[in-house]
């Protein structure tokens, strides 16, 4: 348990739920355990609940005495979350809990990452249905699964299962804006089998591991240019392996598609007479990485250490400089700026996830864009590019994008409680990460949506930190709105 009661925070019924969160597991593919607990709390106070095929779960309340005739409002977050930690930290996220801190106005997990992305959206939306302190319409939340391994959860969200008129994301990472559009994604998925022959004799074999970066949310924080320990990992050994008549025999890096890589490792074997060539190529890379990132990602470090144990198989020659060459080339990071709206990235992608062993060539590339169309042909470039190199690649389905409608209703009341409660103007916002309002919006085409949330800093990564006080101003601006939803008849 962490050593004090988040629940203890301001607003208590919102921290008490994020408590909840905290001590409950929920990785993604992992969320029937939360799931049944909340259902299980809702049907004991009353509530309707319903859960489709997939998985996902809505809860019901009734309208507040005067207010049956306003619009129906969905409220909408995501059960899952993001699992990372510390290469020195042993976590288990299947059971343990999540152990945040408080420092300087900000609750932070240290070592791993904290879930607050979604998990105080989640949090918010359930302290809605336990309130009973102010007015509001009825009200449906909405808890998607799987929304940060595929969104298989909005994907194939039952198409019957919701009433509500408008929607209610609490699933952005800024306070002071709301968003009004975002990203769709496609990924890339290689998959080789892995041609293994005998090692030769007399070779030395020893474990390679690049660390120490941030790592990060691959949509909100590619535009920073952060290291991508994939991409470092496969520059080196392609440029240099070759050289020290090298062999790869294994190679991980990344845990997650949408999260930038902060550690990958490799065993390679070399000539024992190549040792110090090593050392030295692995010195000259880490100057220059170094040096390139000095003022985004400084902390790199490049460790190589003496095999524990001896191996029988390397991987084939030939398909061994195919898949470096392949990695080491594919594109990365940000493809294009927006036209459009300012400062925003249009479309990139991330080297995510990378994996060699004794059965198969794997990589997870994710293509972001805020347009379908070109998030479907950066992708497609990318497959072409491992065909190329004779490597088998994939495409999974387009998820689609949220297109921006800036005369939303919707978008309008949140802007109007954004002025009624703080006094001035929210900004209007589109966001290059994957929210699940696009994926919606083909299963319910009728509806509004707008989307908002509290400062979240360092999502998909350990360190992640959420700001306490934004949290009870998003409370504030949540129950404004609702309060002041139109009657049906106004439309």
């Amino acid at each position: 348990m962490p050593a004090f009661e988040i629940g203890l925070l301001t607003p208590q019924i919102v921290w008490r739920h994020f408590q909840t969160l905290c001590n409950i597991p929920h990785p993604s593919k992992h969320e029937q355990m939360l799931r049944d607990y909340l259902r299980q709390r809702a049907l004991l106070r009353g509530l309707e609940t319903q859960v489709d095929d997939i998985g996902n779960l809505v809860i019901r309340k009734p309208a507040s005495e005067g207010m049956e005739n306003a619009i129906p409002v969905i409220l909408q977050g995501h059960l899952d979350m993001v699992t990372q930690a510390n290469r020195d930290t042993v976590h288990d996220f299947l059971h343990d809990p999540i152990q945040p801190v408080i420092e300087e106005g900000w609750l932070i997990a240290k070592h791993t990452t904290l879930g607050a992305d979604n998990g105080i959206g989640v949090a918010l939306s359930l302290a809605v249905l336990e309130s009973d302190d102010f007015a509001h319409g009825p009200i449906e939340v909405l808890l998607t699964v799987d929304e940060e391994a595929g969104m298989s959860g909005a994907r194939f969200l039952s198409p019957s299962i919701l009433n509500g008129q408008w929607l209610i994301n609490i699933d952005t990472e800024q306070w002071g804006e709301l968003y009004l559009g975002c990203a769709g994604s496609q990924d890339v998925e290689v998959n080789q089998t892995a041609q293994l022959i005998e090692a030769p004799p007399n070779l030395a074999f020893f474990d390679l591991q690049i660390f120490g970066l941030k790592g990060g949310h691959s949509g909100l924080d590619i535009h920073e240019g952060r290291g991508n320990a994939n991409v470092i990992l496969a520059k080196f050994l392609s440029e240099y392996l070759h050289n020290l008549d090298g062999h790869l025999i294994s190679m991980q890096g990344g845990t997650a598609r949408n999260a930038i890589a902060r550690e990958a490792s490799a065993t390679i074997a070399i000539p024992i007479n190549q040792f110090e060539n090593l050392q030295q190529a692995i010195f000259n890379t880490e100057c220059k990485w170094r040096e390139k990132l000095q003022h985004i990602d400084g902390d790199l470090h490049i460790q190589i250490q003496k095999s524990t144990q001896n191996h029988q198989y390397i991987l084939e020659e030939k398909q061994q400089n195919q898949w470096l060459q392949a990695l080491a080339n594919c594109p990365y990071g940000v493809s294009k700026f927006s036209q459009t709206i300012p400062d925003i990235v249009e479309t990139s992608n991330n080297i995510g996830v990378v994996s060699i062993d004794q059965n198969a060539i794997k990589a997870s590339i994710m293509v972001r864009s805020l347009v379908n169309s070109d998030a479907g042909a950066l992708a497609e470039r990318i497959q072409q590019h491992f065909i190329n190199h004779n490597l088998q690649a994939t495409l999974a389905p387009l998820v689609s994008g949220w297109t921006p409608n800036p005369s939303s209703k919707a978008l309008a009341c949140l802007q109007q409680a954004y002025r009624d409660v703080f006094g001035i103007e929210a900004k209007r916002k589109v966001i290059h990460a994957g929210l699940e309002c696009g994926i919606i919006a083909e299963h319910y085409p009728h509806l509004e949506m707008v989307s908002f949330g509290p400062d979240i800093r360092g999502a998909h990564a350990p360190g992640e930190r959420v700001n306490i006080e934004t949290v009870e101003k998003c409370w504030q601006l949540l129950k404004s709105a609702l309060a002041t939803v139109p009657s049906k008849q106004a439309f």
